[in-house]
């Protein structure tokens, strides 16, 4: 059997190499039709003009789809481990509901371009990057009150560090964002796509997308260490039919069923 087959650890690994897949799609074809500056553009920018924009949009939303997937088996593998303790019960709800907010985020950073409707998009990247952060955050606090019993020490301390790589990129990229959109540089910066050396303002442009995509892979680090949790865990789904028929309402008692929610020939 092959690491993917075993659990569910097939889950963050489809959620980094497709999320991975759509930045790298995105970008080659916006660079080749030169919608973009092939250094460091914004990760936003690679999907703003078509065509790239639809690849963009249509592989974000299966990376959200994908991610709410991976979230939910995690909230669930928590719960199961550590069913009576409080405090790790109300982090487990937190996180999922934080995870849940980022992929909403992330559904509308791709399919409202800032060329388009700015305000959407920069509401979808706050949640995606600030609920994502959070709920890394929150994954790490659980993973530290879980160890040395459940989690061991050094998944632990892999996800502290990327937790810091994260939380600094974010610092960065918040820090130069807010200076580069003060209105020292210019007005509208927010939809310019081509930067120059020379204009104003150029170098905290590229610490902040620097940032950006320094960010984004923290956030590929820390689903691949799911890969080890969900080789130990598979979900079942149940069906409780009240009825013989999809028409009657008397109520009919029928044996359940109990299948597994994903196959393992899946």
């Amino acid at each position: 059997m092959w690491w993917f087959q075993q659990g569910l650890s097939f889950l963050p690994s489809a959620l980094v190499i497709w999320t991975f897949s759509a930045f790298i799609f995105s970008y080659i074809t916006a660079i080749t039709l030169h919608h973009v500056d092939p250094v460091l553009p914004y990760i936003s920018d690679t999907g703003t003009v078509a065509p790239e924009k639809c690849l963009f949009g249509v592989m974000l939303n299966i990376t959200a789809v994908l991610g709410i997937a991976t979230m939910y088996v995690r909230y669930k593998q928590v719960h199961a481990l550590n069913p009576e303790e409080n405090l790790i019960i109300k982090l487990n709800k937190a996180g999922l509901v934080l995870g849940i907010l980022s992929c909403l985020g992330l559904s509308l950073v791709a399919n409202f371009q800032k060329t388009t409707l700015l305000i959407a998009h920069l509401c979808g990247a706050i949640l995606t990057f600030g609920m994502g952060s959070l709920y890394m955050f929150v994954q790490t606090i659980l993973s530290y009150k879980m160890q040395p019993k459940i989690h061991s020490k050094q998944v632990f301390w892999i996800r502290f560090v990327l937790g810091i790589w994260c939380g600094v990129s974010a610092f960065s990229m918040l820090i130069c964002s807010s200076i580069l959109h003060s209105g020292h540089f210019g007005n509208d910066l927010a939809r310019k796509l081509h930067w120059n050396p020379e204009d104003k303002g150029y170098v905290l442009h590229m610490v902040t997308t620097a940032a950006e995509w320094s960010m984004s892979f923290s956030f590929f680090g820390f689903f691949l260490t799911y890969i080890r949790d969900f080789q130990k865990i598979s979900l079942r789904v149940e069906a409780n039919l009240h009825g013989l028929t999809l028409y009657d309402t008397a109520p009919c008692p029928v044996s359940n069923e109990r299948t597994p929610l994903l196959s393992r020939d899946f």
